[in-house]
């Protein structure tokens, strides 16, 4: 039962985070499959049915988009923050690093006898 409970709450707060993360990676275009490699890289490892899904989310919501590229040999399609992106960027991280400081603080008072 506990390892059950750990492993729902581990994925609700894994889902919390793979927008932001998937948005730090996509400051300068990247395709698919980088993009993938760079968050498995980085500690944050994602599976393709979760991540193809969120980039087309992403691009009929306006935060990216994206075009084909054929000069490399396959065609891959890359994908890049837009404009309205790149804002959504700033301001989630904002409070990404504010959620960070209040629960350093919280877990620190914790261990503070």
């Amino acid at each position: 039962m506990a390892n059950d409970v750990f492993d729902k709450l581990e994925q609700e707060l894994r889902r919390g985070v793979v927008v932001l993360a998937v948005l730090s990676q996509l400051r300068e275009p990247r395709y698919g499959y980088e993009l993938r490699q760079s968050l498995i890289e980085r500690g944050l490892p994602i599976e393709e049915g979760t991540l193809y899904p969120l980039l087309r989310r992403l691009e009929a919501q306006g935060v990216l988009g994206s075009e084909w590229r054929t000069a490399e040999g396959k065609p891959r399609r890359y994908y890049g923050l837009s404009g309205e992106g790149r804002a959504l960027y700033e301001r989630l991280t904002g409070t990404w690093r504010g959620l960070n400081e209040a629960m350093e603080l919280l877990m620190e008072s914790e261990t503070t006898p």
